[in-house]
C-alpha cells in the first residue's frame, strides 16, 4: 500500500465511520474504483481504532462518568440504581451479540461477505430500512392533523432487552454495506428512541466491539507480518482526525435533520455498483493486499 492510498483510505474511513453509509463498504469501493487492491478486513479493523479514539475523546466526560459509576456499582448496591452505572452494564450486554458473531463468522467476514454484490444489496436494503425508521420518528416528532406529537424514549429508558436489540442491530454491520451507525440508530428509532439518544448509545456501544476487533486484527497482523505498518498507522491517524470532526458535525445534524439524504445516497450507490458489476466494469471479488 502506498502513502497516497493510505491517505485516501484514512480519509474515507474517518468520513464514513459515523455516518449511516458503511465505512467498510466505502473502503472496499474506493479500492475497487481506484484499481487498488482490497485493503482487507484487517486494515479496516486497525484504522477503526483511530475513529474509536475520536469517540473516546469526544465522549470522554460521558465515558469517564459511566466507568466510574460502573466500578462503584461492583461493590456498592445502591450505585446499581444509578443511570450511569446501568449504562455501563448495558454497553457490556449490548456488545455480546457482535462479540459472539464476530468470532463465529470471522472467515466469512474476511472473505465472502466482501463480495461487491452483497455490499450493493446491503446498501440498498438497509437504506430503505433507515428511511422507514426515519419517517416513523418524524411522524412521532411532528404529530399530524388528527394526532398529537408522541414523546420518544431517551437513554434513561434503556433496558436490557433494548440493549440486546441494539447489539443485534450492531452485529449486522459485520457485513460491508450495512453500517454500524445506520443499523443501530434505525433499530433505536424503530424501538421508539430519540434520534440523538439512539446515536449516542450507538457510538458508546461501538467502543468495546471496535477496539476488541482492532486489537485482535493488530495481533494477527503483527504475527503474520503482512501489513505495511507505516501507511496503516498513517491512515489510522488520518481517520482519527477526520472522524472527530465528523462526530461533532453529525451529533448536531441529527438533532434537527432527516436521514433521507443518506438513504437516497445509499440506494443510488448500490444501484450504480450493481450496474457496474453486471456490466463487467467492476469485479465483485478482489484479493486482499498482502502488504
Amino acid at each position: 500500500m502506498s502513502w497516497f492510498e493510505s491517505l485516501i483510505l484514512g480519509l474515507v474511513q474517518g468520513l464514513t465511520e459515523f455516518l449511516p453509509v458503511s465505512s467498510s463498504a466505502h473502503l472496499r469501493l474506493t479500492a475497487a474504483f481506484s484499481g487498488w487492491e482490497d485493503p482487507g478486513a484487517a486494515f479496516t479493523a486497525i484504522t477503526q481504532i483511530g475513529t474509536e479514539a475520536a469517540v473516546l475523546i469526544y465522549f470522554r466526560k460521558d465515558i469517564g462518568r459511566i466507568i466510574l459509576a460502573w466500578l462503584k456499582s461492583l461493590t456498592n448496591k445502591e450505585m446499581r440504581r444509578d443511570h450511569d452505572a446501568q449504562m455501563g452494564w448495558l454497553v457490556i450486554v449490548g456488545s455480546i451479540p457482535i462479540g459472539v458473531l464476530g468470532v463465529t463468522l470471522k472467515d466469512q467476514i474476511e472473505g465472502p461477505f466482501r463480495d461487491l454484490r452483497i455490499t450493493a444489496t446491503m446498501l440498498i436494503v438497509v437504506g430503505i430500512i433507515i428511511g422507514i425508521a426515519d419517517r416513523l420518528a418524524a411522524r412521532d416528532e411532528s404529530g399530524g392533523r388528527h394526532r398529537a406529537a408522541k414523546q420518544r424514549k431517551g437513554l434513561e429508558d434503556l433496558n436490557v432487552k433494548d440493549g440486546l436489540i441494539f447489539g443485534l442491530c450492531q452485529s449486522a454491520a459485520l457485513i460491508p454495506g450495512v453500517s454500524r451507525s445506520g443499523a443501530t440508530i434505525s433499530g433505536g428509532l424503530f424501538m421508539g428512541y430519540q434520534r440523538e439518544a439512539a446515536a449516542r448509545y450507538s457510538f458508546l456501544l461501538a467502543i468495546p466491539a471496535v477496539l476488541a476487533s482492532g486489537l485482535f486484527e493488530l495481533k494477527d497482523a503483527m504475527e503474520s507480518g503482512h501489513v505495511s505498518w507505516g501507511p496503516t498507522i498513517f491512515a489510522t491517524l488520518i481517520a482519527f482526525a477526520t472522524g472527530y470532526a465528523v462526530i461533532a458535525w453529525f451529533m448536531k445534524y441529527i438533532s434537527t435533520k432527516s436521514f433521507m439524504p443518506f438513504v437516497w445516497y445509499r440506494i443510488a450507490l448500490g444501484i450504480v455498483i450493481i450496474v457496474l458489476v453486471t456490466a463487467g466494469v467492476l469485479s465483485p471479488h478482489a484479493a486482499e493486499s498482502a502488504g
